[in-house]
């Protein structure tokens, strides 16, 4: 059990809770070996003790944590102690678009298409790495309080999905994918699907679809057509509209095949709004087809069961939303892709068999009942008669667990075979042996018999043909890229490059193989080589223009430290603000590079210089000063910083300062009066007397402006 301030790993300390969901519990905690905050997400009791489920987990969560890219919440470290599975996350304060979009009710188009280019970006570099997301929505997205976006889960939602939680289908129901909702095979046009769905909600401030269950909303994308953005706002431009039913089509072939081309087209939108970017072909009109009365029978016959398993739609937190919903469940065969072209007579054909053998099954079921009941009576009750219900045609499956039935899978190409395998849930592993029989690249056999039940998620082990001479794949772990390259070229194998950090493995050196050395296979094969791009890097925020505080937060955030930081005034940045940073903006590093900056300490300050001749009094300022007289003088700024305070009685006085802070001061003087004695007679005496002259002190003042430097 997590608390608040343990130490998880020897290095995380725990802080505070933040979030909550379906799997996992979400905790602000400071790494100490980076000095960084992060988030920790720590799996429920109930996950943790299912082994197959943790082991998946951990295994999509090494996989998202290759992913480095700045539109994606990355993820750091993956661990377990003492009973409690965990995963180090970036640490993003924000928002999520599902409370950004509530909050302004809808989205500009050119604020949507600028989050859907940066979505897109982030689930570009999934895609790159062969991770499907599987849950886009906008609660899975955040904003940070920078304004940058990121999308969050990569690769939880695929490892539920793999162990069949509650249900066979992943994701918000209001973002399902129609294969999704089927309970087929994902791809990355599921992702594609699923971020159209939000760019409309962007839009127009609600979802496409809705309804009283999440199957009737299922229902409604597989069935419904998808309607216009412009029929709920009218001024969206006709490109985004066009990119947005793109997106959206029932068929994956009709989407967007990739993210590149989705990413040129959403550019080219805020370019040009109004230009035809998507043609309205009649291809891309047959795209969205009716349910057909099969698909609906079935869909019908499970109703009641998703009622009673179906999840509510939870709260998501403020930030960090890391948990997929699961949403509903109904088990379905898997449809090839070709399903989508509908064909009204065909239907027709199949729905007539089905209820054949249903009426055929039914008549087996009760003539198999009468006779086992018939021989156990002993006369004491009469027999009841026996009536095959729909839930014995179709039982309903365990809320537990699910099985399904193994394919046939002899003679078959083993693309198809393992693609089948997957749209049933199940993992495949494949191993090669030469063969005079079988067809190179086709199935020989495998460890589980066609037609038994198996549980989801088991692995399949296939036995697939090399040849009639089977060719061994050198080993070239270790070497260069470009040395691998024409090694697996000379022995005729195709080479697929990736690349993953390492730090063990030198930069541009080949780090593993898939298939791996030694092992037999189909000349002409494909080799996947993992090649070094050297220790993990770091990439460099733009610390330029933020307050010191905020470029300390962020650049422990990244995991970088702040080394020298000097302070300057600057004329042309505010005060507190970072203007100079060692290492520019987008550069890699390694973790805990120091990096050094320049922060203002605000404007720098006007200087003044003083060059003034000071006259002697004049009869306007001192009618009764005498030329010659001795006059003090003290000039004194108006900041209070004493310039000058001599004596002189001679004129002018020369006063000559630089670098002063005030831009004026006051000069006083001050002279001295002689005033002569009074003359008097005394009246008794008659005698003259002369009374003494006496001296006054006065001064006045002048009013001087400096000059500024």
């Amino acid at each position: 059990m997590v608390k608040i301030g343990m130490m998880i790993g020897d290095r995380y300390e725990v802080l505070e809770k933040i979030g909550t969901g379906g799997m996992s519990d979400v905790y602000k905690a400071k790494c100490h070996k980076l000095n960084r905050f992060v988030a920790v997400k720590v799996l429920k009791q109930e996950f943790s003790e299912n082994a197959n489920f943790v082991s998946k987990f951990r295994t999509e969560a090494q996989a998202a944590a290759g992913l480095m890219h700045p539109n994606i919440v990355n993820v750091y470290d993956v661990g377990e102690e003492n009973g409690i599975y965990y995963i180090v996350m970036e640490l993003v304060e924000g928002i999520t678009l599902k409370k950004y979009i509530e909050k302004k009710a809808r989205l500009s188009f050119k604020e949507a298409v600028s989050i859907a280019i940066q979505v897109s970006m982030g689930i570009e570099a999934a895609h790159n790495n062969h991770i499907i997301h599987r849950d886009i929505k906008p609660q899975n997205i955040i904003i940070s309080k920078d304004g940058k976006v990121k999308v969050t889960d990569f690769g939880i939602a695929k490892a539920a999905t793999s162990n069949t939680i509650t249900s066979n289908v992943m994701g918000s129901v209001h973002y399902t994918s129609p294969e999704q909702a089927r309970g087929g095979y994902s791809d990355e046009k599921s992702d594609i699907y699923s971020l159209g769905i939000t760019i409309f909600e962007m839009l127009t401030g609600r979802v496409p679809f809705n309804g009283e269950t999440t199957v009737a909303i299922a229902i409604k994308h597989i069935q419904e057509e998808l309607p216009s953005p412009k029929e709920f706002i009218p001024e969206i431009p006709t490109s985004v509209e066009g990119i947005v039913m793109k997106c959206c089509q029932k068929s994956p072939d009709r989407r967007y095949q990739s993210m590149p081309e989705l990413i040129a087209d959403l550019k080219q939108s805020l370019m040009n709004p109004e230009e035809v970017i998507v043609p309205n072909d009649p291809d891309m009109e047959a795209g969205t087809r009716p349910i057909t009365d099969s698909e609906r029978a079935q869909i019908k016959r499970r109703t009641a069961y998703h009622d009673r398993y179906e999840y509510e739609e939870r709260e998501e937190p403020m930030r960090l939303r890391t948990e997929a919903e699961p949403v509903y469940e109904y088990e379905e065969e898997p449809e090839d892709e070709d399903d989508y072209d509908y064909n009204p007579k065909m239907e027709k054909v199949t729905t007539f068999l089905a209820l054949l053998a249903g009426v055929v099954i039914c008549v087996i079921v009760v003539v198999l009942a009468l006779k086992v009941f018939g021989e156990r009576d002993d006369g004491k009750e009469p027999e009841k008669p026996i009536i095959a219900s729909e839930e014995e045609e179709s039982p309903t499956p365990s809320p537990g667990k699910k099985y399904v039935k193994m394919p046939e899978v002899r003679n078959r190409s083993v693309e198809d075979v393992r693609n089948e395998l997957k749209g049933l849930e199940l993992e495949s592993e494949v191993e090669y042996e030469e063969s005079d029989d079988v067809e190179m690249g086709k199935v020989i056999s495998a460890d589980v018999e066609a037609g038994t039940e198996i549980e989801a998620g088991t692995t399949v082990k296939l036995v697939a043909s090399a040849g009639a001479q089977g060719v061994e794949v050198p080993s070239v772990t270790g070497g260069s890229y470009e040395d691998a390259k024409l090694k697996l070229a000379a022995e005729g194998f195709t080479v697929t490059r990736e690349e993953a950090f390492s730090n063990e493995v030198e930069e541009g050196l080949i780090i593993s193989q898939v298939p791996a050395a030694q092992t037999k296979v189909a000349k002409g094969s494909n080799v996947t080589v993992i090649v070094s791009q050297g220790k993990e890097k770091i990439r460099v925020p733009d610390l330029i223009g933020r307050l010191e505080a905020e470029g300390r937060a962020e650049a422990q955030e990244a995991g970088l430290e702040i080394g020298n930081v000097i302070y300057e005034s600057s004329n042309e940045v505010g005060g507190g603000e970072i203007f100079y940073q060692s290492y520019s903006k987008g550069s890699y590093v390694e973790p805990g590079t120091a990096l050094d900056i320049k922060v203002s300490s605000g404007p720098k300050a006007a200087t003044y210089k003083c060059n003034a001749s000071i006259l002697a009094p004049s009869v306007e300022e001192a009618p009764d000063y005498v030329a010659g007289t001795e006059v003090a003088i003290t000039l004194v700024t108006d900041d209070g910083n004493v310039l000058l305070e001599t004596k002189t009685a001679s004129f002018p006085q020369a006063a000559n300062y630089y670098g002063l802070t005030a831009s004026g001061g006051t000069i006083t003087m001050t002279y001295t009066v002689t005033i002569e004695g009074a003359t008097t007679t005394d009246p008794e005496t008659g005698e003259t007397i002369q009374e003494p002259g006496t001296t006054e002190e006065r001064s006045f003042t002048r009013r001087i402006e400096f000059v500024e430097e």
